[in-house]
């Protein structure tokens, strides 16, 4: 059969169709509101101009308080041209579908907050008390704390990310205090003697202050409770640290020697780890940071400090308490909070919304103390003898 060309197809097969074209199915729209931070000089907020410009892009609302990137040199120019709306009305910042806050909504703002919105913020939970969570109960909403957010991996993500900044910056911070007050370096160089570190925590917190001390040259001694915290921080740090179980002795003993304390460990109710007297048989003009002041004091004579008066001397030692410490350096705090919201809020926003996410992700739902109204984290409602509800009889 000459002139016949073989082929595998049928004719049906090698007439032209349609073209198919992928339908991508868009997220659900959220107004997120970014208020303005009112307490403890905050500097830091959740959202940089880039990532509004992401959200914007991904078909989000973002309306910003005027003024509230300018602690970490954000311009209300740089949101605008970001797509964001500029509020000067705080109503109007707290009136969106989600909030997302730094520090925890004061009394007059809880007021701001719509029924069956979500507040996402720090809670800080050492600062607060039973009404707060009350208020917040009669507004019907939903919310969040930076310290219970889980990722995948029920690693507290957040939590950890701030605590890596919050190490380092407790001990830099350390270190102009001890030039201040002693007029030596943390750290050491050739033939003087290096300064001493005491860090009381082997968590995260605990763990960059350490690596950020020996960076520096300093002789670093971490106490921790946990044996497999101590273990897990001498294999992630290549110089061998000298690590020791809380024993009042040997923590005494430390102490003496310490120019500079890091207290990263929080104490939630229990008693301070470190007591007046042991504080009163420390080195004239040593300091203490005490870091995880928000979730209970490691350091009897701690006082809660703000980033406008820092320090107070009590003892003839430096104290620093800031519960916001790596406000000080809130650029940088506010680029690794807001890249967090923005895979937070794109991962989990898509599909029927930010609401719905909560049946899907079960690290979501678990990071909610307030749903709808209704306290459902248990250690909370224990403190402060609220009515606990399990989210999982609340949310199927």
């Amino acid at each position: 059969m000459s002139g016949t060309i073989f082929t595998p197809f049928t004719e049906e097969e090698l007439l032209p169709k349609e073209e198919k074209l992928e339908i991508i199915k868009k997220a659900k729209k959220i107004s997120i509101g970014i208020p303005k931070e009112t307490c403890l000089n905050e500097r830091r907020t959740c959202l940089t101009p880039d990532a509004v410009q992401v959200l914007v892009n991904n078909g989000h609302d973002i309306i910003i308080e005027t003024n509230a990137g300018k602690g970490s040199f954000f311009t209300d120019f740089q949101y605008a041209e970001a797509g964001a709306k500029i509020t000067n009305d705080p109503k109007e910042a707290f009136g969106q579908d989600l909030v997302l806050k730094i520090n925890p909504p004061t009394t007059e703002e809880i007021t701001y907050l719509k029924s069956n919105s979500f507040l996402v913020s720090a809670l800080q939970i050492n600062l607060r008390d039973k009404d707060y969570f009350l208020q917040l109960a009669e507004r019907k909403v939903n919310a969040i704390a930076f310290e219970f957010i889980e990722d995948d991996y029920q690693q507290l993500a957040l939590v950890r990310l701030i605590g890596e900044i919050a190490g380092t910056s407790a001990v830099l911070y350390a270190s102009e205090l001890l030039a201040l007050s002693s007029g030596l370096m943390l750290g050491g160089i050739t033939g003087v003697r290096p300064t001493e570190v005491v860090v009381i925590g082997a968590g995260v917190v605990g763990e960059f202050a350490t690596k950020a001390a020996i960076g520096l040259g300093a002789s670093v001694r971490v106490f921790d409770n946990s044996l497999s915290k101590l273990r897990r921080l001498h294999s992630i740090i290549d110089s061998r640290v000298p690590t020791s179980i809380i024993d009042p002795k040997e923590l005494t003993k430390s102490l003496r020697r310490a120019d500079v304390v890091i207290a990263a460990l929080p104490r939630l109710n229990q008693c301070p780890i470190v007591t007046e007297d042991m504080v009163l048989k420390m080195k004239k003009g040593s300091v203490i940071i005490d870091v995880t002041i928000d979730n209970g004091k490691a350091i009897e004579t701690s006082e809660l400090t703000t980033i406008e008066n820092p320090y107070f001397i009590k003892h003839e030692v430096i104290h620093c308490a800031l519960p916001n410490i790596t406000s000080r350096i809130a650029r940088t705090t506010s680029k690794a909070i807001s890249n967090f919201f923005i895979s937070y809020l794109l991962n989990h926003g898509e599909g029927d919304g930010f609401e719905n996410m909560q049946i899907h992700k079960n690290q979501i739902k678990q990071s909610l103390y307030l749903y709808k109204g209704r306290h459902t984290r248990k250690e909370i409602c224990e403190r402060f003898g609220l009515k606990y509800h399990d989210i999982n009889l609340l949310i199927f």
